[in-house]
């Protein structure tokens, strides 16, 4: 006899069901750029007391019906497309993904690890090398998920629970993490520049924030570990597996041809990661930027990251396939290539419409009118610092639902958190801190976010009814989780006094 749903798995249910009903993606976006035209039609004529941050003029919502607005909305379409950054990013690196897995590379790599891993290890694994893979900017997304969806078919456990974790830990924990990514210079950056508007004097630390997040990996790492197994799995026994299984790997032991061909491929990666350490390691390398720094925006080395992953799976997909004589001519790796790319068509059409939607809600202000009248709001309650940190919390993890970016979310909050926080007494490493969380936990659970139809899309390679409410169901109890003991942990590492980065302080006293 079958258990009876807990509450919880009967809510996440409800949530799928309602989700599921929602229009496809596509469509929910055109639907989404229509409601931004409107309101922007609406609200062009109020007049708002906000003020923009960035210019120090108040907002004013742009009417996009506007003659103007709409030729040139038209105008940039095609651009808004081809220039639209996760488009770019998911295709090169699938090209090389591609060719690793129709060489069989990946696969034998996959039941290789399987092999050493016990399966009651895998979850914290796929969760921690999601929140590694920050360091590689956008890779997660492209490479971790997917893999993460594998690694659990080929355990014998459900795949999208192996997604599921994979996504939390990648965009859940994003600001989780014990290796320094480039994400730690630019919000500093940002808050610095913050900071300055009240105190011209004040200088950042670029990892102000690195104790704090580097023992939050940890933190994530366990509660995606119990969600996954003690949540996740559990509902998805009902979500049956009916889609094209045929190429994905199985636990058979490795042929001593294919353990002979892996070699090789590693050995390739082996090199290939002495060159690239050994060009960049030197002063003069030409993957510095011109101040030296390998980790700067700017620098060639972060650049050139998403092409790096191609390469990292191209060579040693091509070398496997020759070793094993599955890859015997450039048509054959060819080949490899298109298969990748036949399945890209429906995400491509739904990032064609959130291109679209995110351009005309970028230039109708709507954002920054959300953003600002929010933070007004928090600093008019006049909380104790404890409340205010944690309000800080919530209303960035309720706008992250609907400007996904955390430069640019930030680059609008900063100006206003920052100075706010300031002369609260709140210091702006601590206000940092508060704004990673927020903007990391809800991450997973809007589909406003580039990457989430993504992850829809893995998740219909093995059950092909998964929707935005499949994925949304998956993902809620690691956001609430997240965000609420996430923000608890943060006031008992305050609490506790322990540093939260270098030359960082919870306090800040006017000069």
């Amino acid at each position: 006899m079958d258990a009876k749903p807990s509450r919880v798995q009967r809510i996440l249910n409800r949530v799928e069901i309602i989700g599921n009903r929602l229009p496809d993606p596509a469509a929910l976006f055109v639907f989404l750029l229509l409601l931004v035209w409107g309101l922007s039609w609406a609200l062009s004529g109020v007049s708002f007391e906000a003020v923009d941050p960035r210019s120090g003029q108040g907002i004013q919502v742009i009417n996009q019906l506007s003659g103007p607005a709409l030729t040139q909305f038209f105008s940039v379409m095609v651009n808004n497309f081809s220039h639209f950054h996760p488009v770019g990013v998911v295709l090169v690196a699938m090209l090389g993904i591609g060719v690793a897995e129709y060489s069989g590379f990946i696969n034998a790599g996959l039941r290789a690890i399987m092999a050493k891993t016990a399966t009651w290890l895998l979850t914290p694994m796929v969760i921690l090398v999601g929140i590694v893979s920050h360091s590689a900017v956008d890779a997660g997304y492209v490479l971790v998920i997917p893999l993460g969806g594998v690694i659990f078919y080929a355990a014998g456990r459900h795949p999208l629970a192996g997604i599921a974790a994979a996504f939390a830990g990648v965009s859940g924990g994003f600001s989780a993490n014990f290796v320094p990514s480039a994400l730690d210079p630019m919000l500093q950056g940002i808050s610095q520049a913050g900071a300055q508007l009240l105190d011209p004097n004040i200088l950042l630390n670029p990892l102000n924030n690195y104790y704090f997040t580097a023992v939050s990996s940890i933190v994530i790492t366990v509660l995606g570990w119990a969600i996954t197994d003690k949540i996740i799995e559990p509902k998805l026994t009902e979500n049956k597996l009916d889609g094209d299984l045929s190429d994905l790997p199985t636990m058979e032991p490795l042929q001593q041809e294919e353990r002979m061909a892996l070699r090789w491929a590693l050995l390739a990666i082996v090199v290939g990661t002495v060159v690239m350490v050994f060009s960049a390691s030197v002063d003069t390398s030409p993957w510095r930027d011109d101040n030296g720094s390998l980790t700067s925006f700017s620098s060639p080395l972060m650049k050139s990251i998403v092409p790096l992953i191609f390469l990292l799976f191209f060579i040693p997909g091509l070398v496997y396939g020759i070793a094993i004589g599955k890859i015997r001519n450039s048509k054959q790796a060819i080949e490899g290539m298109s298969k990748a790319m036949s399945s890209m068509g429906y995400y491509l059409v739904i990032m064609f419409f959130i291109a679209q939607f995110i351009y005309a809600f970028g230039q109708s202000n709507l954002g920054v009118l959300l953003a600002v009248e929010g933070a007004e709001f928090l600093k008019a309650m006049a909380l104790p610092a404890q409340f205010t940190i944690v309000g800080i919390i919530f209303l960035t993890g309720f706008i992250n639902l609907f400007v996904g970016s955390a430069s640019a979310k930030w680059a609008l909050l900063a100006p206003i958190f920052i100075p706010m926080l300031m002369q609260l007494g709140i210091s702006p490493d601590l206000a940092q801190a508060a704004y990673r969380i927020g903007d990391s936990s809800t991450n997973i659970i809007t589909p406003l976010m580039p990457y989430f139809p993504l992850v829809v899309v893995y998740c219909q390679r093995y059950v092909t009814s998964s929707g935005i409410g499949t994925l949304t169901a998956l993902m809620l109890p690691y956001s609430v989780v997240f965000i609420v003991v996430w923000s608890l942990f943060l006031l008992l590492y305050w609490q506790l006094g322990l540093p939260l980065g270098l030359q960082s302080s919870y306090e800040y006293f006017a000069n």
